[in-house]
């Protein structure tokens, strides 16, 4: 029997990929459409929701967006549906110890790290079936403006990545189309999740020189880290409200940290998660092809 897969956020990050691997591994995937559609009759059928909602931009993480998730919460508890929310390591704070896994204590105080426990509390308290697939920060195949492709690799074609943090710390990364699968897995196998479950996505545990090496191993030529530009940034935080929030994680680049796979081995252990040099020539593709067509 057909599942099905109701996605909220199918143009987002997440939301796009997760639609993807649901498609291809045979689910019925709905695509919310938040200008036309009703959140309880949308979930109506629906076996599993994909709660990517997130604004582009740290300022517009408000009270309308915890007000939309606690609303999501509310209508899967009533449906009976399983949600699957992808989700963050702000909760942890610069204090919690690494590595972090389902049961490491959330210690963060900052207004961003608040906000994002407070959007968990939401699905717990509701009783929905609800599933956190925490993950470390984004690796796309496209651009969507992340740290990875927005930051870091735009130089890449120059010989160099610009590092926001301490090059040498471990740092969490999550391959999209992979958390993507993990999500489809973990749908798959939900009859063995209990009623709220946090799952952390290991991903890849790479710093800033781990990052260069592989890269340069990608492209055949000798990429260097060079130090991220903060001081230009800063001179445009006053125009940009959502630096303000940038400034709030800067903490996290320099911060070792890595994320316990154990409890998705758990789960679905016929999971692999490609390559990371494999992961890195795609996330880098559209970067080189206008390099090629200058050259």
């Amino acid at each position: 029997m057909t599942q099905t897969v109701l996605i909220l956020g199918a143009n987002g990050r997440f939301g796009s990929h997760a639609a993807t691997a649901f498609a291809t591994a045979g689910w019925r995937v709905r695509r919310f459409d938040r200008a036309a559609d009703d959140l309880e009759t949308a979930m109506q059928g629906a076996d599993v929701v994909v709660s990517a909602w997130n604004p582009p931009g740290y300022h517009l993480w408000n009270e309308a967006l915890a007000e939309s998730h606690a609303a999501v919460a509310a209508a899967a508890a009533r449906s009976g549906a399983t949600v699957i929310l992808p989700g963050n390591v702000y909760v942890y704070g610069p204090d919690a110890p690494a590595p972090w896994r389902a049961d490491t204590p959330h210690r963060a105080t900052n207004p961003l790290g608040l906000f994002r426990k407070r959007i968990e509390a939401a699905y717990r308290s509701s009783g929905a079936r609800t599933l956190i697939l925490r993950c470390g920060d984004f690796i796309d195949t496209h651009p969507t403006g992340n740290w990875f492709e927005g930051y870091i690799t735009p130089s890449v074609p120059k010989g160099f990545i610009r590092y926001p943090g301490n090059p040498d710390a471990p740092h969490a990364w999550a391959y999209l189309p992979d958390a993507a699968r993990a999500a489809v897995a973990l749908a798959d196998n939900r009859a063995q999740l209990a009623r709220f479950e946090d799952v952390p996505f290991p991903g890849y545990t790479l710093s800033g020189h781990d990052i260069a090496d592989a890269i340069s191993r990608v492209t055949g030529r000798g990429i260097a880290v060079k130090p991220f530009q903060w001081n230009l940034m800063r001179l445009a935080r006053p125009f940009m409200p959502l630096l303000r929030g940038v400034f709030e994680m800067r903490y996290l680049w320099s911060l070792p940290q890595r994320l316990d796979g154990a409890r998705l081995a758990q789960l679905a252990p016929d999971f692999t998660p490609t390559a990371a040099e494999d992961a890195l020539r795609d996330a880098l593709a559209y970067q080189a092809a206008p390099a090629a067509k200058a050259a």
